[in-house]
């Protein structure tokens, strides 16, 4: 894979929640869900060649999976990683347009 390839391949999908969108309007962040293996550099590369904004900072957190049961047998969700992305003032990502390649 080239260098693009690899940076698209970065942000699963973005992450809608009531607390990711009082981030939204407040503080100009977005939330998106990502690679596991994914650092700060390479999502803020993604963030900026995919949607065509500044990015000035990127927050992750690694989230733990969840044990949930089905029947008798107890299993357990995948552990994920989210990013909160801030970027510049006055510049926007509009999640439901389709991102730029």
């Amino acid at each position: 894979m080239t260098g693009k390839e690899q940076l698209m391949n970065i942000l699963l999908a973005p992450h809608v929640t009531e607390k990711t969108s009082l981030a939204m309007q407040n503080h100009n962040q977005y939330a998106f869900r990502v690679r596991r293996s994914a650092t700060k550099p390479q999502i803020r590369a993604a963030v900026e060649l995919m949607f065509d904004v500044k990015v000035t900072g990127v927050q992750v957190v690694n989230e733990p999976g969840k044990t949930r049961r089905f029947g008798k047998t107890i299993g357990r969700t995948q552990d994920w990683k989210k990013a909160y992305v801030s970027l510049l003032a006055g510049q926007a990502i509009d999640l439901e347009a389709k991102p730029k390649a």
